[in-house]
């Protein structure tokens, strides 16, 4: 018996946190999903089994995982995935050869990697606009768009994407919307609300929190979408184990204490880099200054712990990413622990330099996932890291 269905919404979000989506286990009653670790199942005779027949088809825990992000994110089906970049790559196996998609120009460096040197040689055709405008996007459509696809708030120039607007163009002509909800993760802002019929994480980050796992997943709605996609699913094989899903499902229990924190973080942080004279462009949507404050106020109800800083000059860049205590130099992001990155040269390398200067990532920027952590050792340590020699 399910303690509380993936489509229930009677109950809060922190409720539904530690609870959705998970079923009284039988043996024992034990209060934690348990970590299914097999790769088969016994039958009870030749076409009669218990609903499992194969761990790349299902497995228990994995679909605690995916029923409970699901009800996270208002869907009703979830999908998980061994990585983000395989979520995504089970997304664009709907797509076939001469189809259209209209990409944000400022996503994942892996995103753009995927889709422009992998699947573009596969007769997939993409163009990456700037999505702050939804006329960008009507701008870029053709008769064989099938896709729109954005990351917002995006990483890593923290730009946003009405996403109430690029909902109601798609919905008008029956394109796919895909929204990347990793950065804002369902406890800030909820995409399937406004209109789209994807939503995706690569659960590595804020969902799991940890930094102890890679995963991907997908929520939709549509029940089509979803037979697809588990098709998808289990026919390209790309699930993750048992043990991650466990990870990112015992992570999700503190999602929402752990992003108010993040947020709480990520505010004053970002308040502090603005009121420095040595510290040119910070980008974080919570700020009054940010150009898209209000979409974010409207859209969102927290900003999260994600900020980009410019420092100007490259070499300036390179010193304070190198002289961090408490931020550990490292890719990734969402976890626990501060973390501190050059996204030209890490997360965004595979990046045509002239994409990435045409959207404001120049080499002298730098990101920061703000961690759990003391806000004020956060703010000594980046002192410290600016005014390194």
């Amino acid at each position: 018996m399910t303690r509380i269905l993936p489509h229930d919404d009677q109950h809060a979000f922190a409720t539904r946190s530690v609870h959705a989506g998970q079923v009284v286990e039988p043996l024992a009653g034990a209060v934690m999903t348990p970590i299914y670790q097999t790769s088969t199942y016994v039958q009870d005779g030749l076409g009669r089994h218990r609903g499992y027949e194969y761990a790349r088809t299902q497995n228990p825990t994995r679909e605690a995982l995916e029923r409970n992000v699901a009800s996270l994110e208002g869907g009703s089906h979830g999908l998980a995935f061994g990585s983000g970049l395989a979520a995504l790559d089970a997304l664009l196996k709907l797509l076939r050869s001469g189809d259209h998609v209209v990409c944000g120009d400022n996503v994942y460096g892996g995103t753009q990697r995927l889709m422009e040197q992998v699947y573009a040689g596969l007769g997939l055709r993409f163009t990456f606009v700037d999505m702050r405008d939804v006329k960008n996007v009507e701008r870029a459509l053709t008769p064989a768009t099938r896709m729109v696809y954005c990351e917002t708030p995006t990483n890593p120039m923290m730009n946003l994407v009405d996403l109430a607007a690029v909902g109601d163009l798609t919905q008008a002509h029956g394109y796919l919307f895909v929204v990347d909800n990793t950065f804002a993760t369902p406890f800030f802002q909820r995409p399937l609300e406004y209109g789209a019929d994807v939503v995706l994480h690569s659960t590595t980050k804020y969902l799991n929190g940890h930094s102890d796992m890679v995963g991907g997943l997908l929520v939709v709605s549509r029940d089509d979408l979803a037979e697809r996609l588990g098709f998808i699913q289990n026919a390209a094989g790309g699930v993750p184990g048992p043990m991650d899903c466990w990870l990112a499902l015992r992570g999700l229990k503190t999602l929402p204490l752990r992003m108010r924190q993040h947020d709480a973080n990520g505010r004053r942080i970002a308040a502090w880099l603005a009121g420095r004279k040595d510290v040119p462009k910070v980008y974080y949507p919570g700020l009054p200054s940010h150009p898209q404050h209000d979409l974010a106020g409207r859209q969102m109800t927290g900003f999260g712990g994600m900020i980009s800083i410019d420092l100007g000059e490259p070499d300036r860049a390179r010193r304070m990413v190198e002289a961090t205590k408490i931020f550990a130099l490292a890719e990734s992001l969402g976890g626990v622990e501060s973390l501190i990155g050059h996204p030209a040269t890490m997360t965004h390398a595979a990046v045509p330099v002239a994409m990435r200067q045409t959207m404001g990532l120049t080499d002298s920027l730098v990101r920061l996932s703000c961690g759990i952590e003391d806000a004020d050792d956060l703010i000594q340590d980046l002192d410290r890291a600016l005014a390194a020699p």
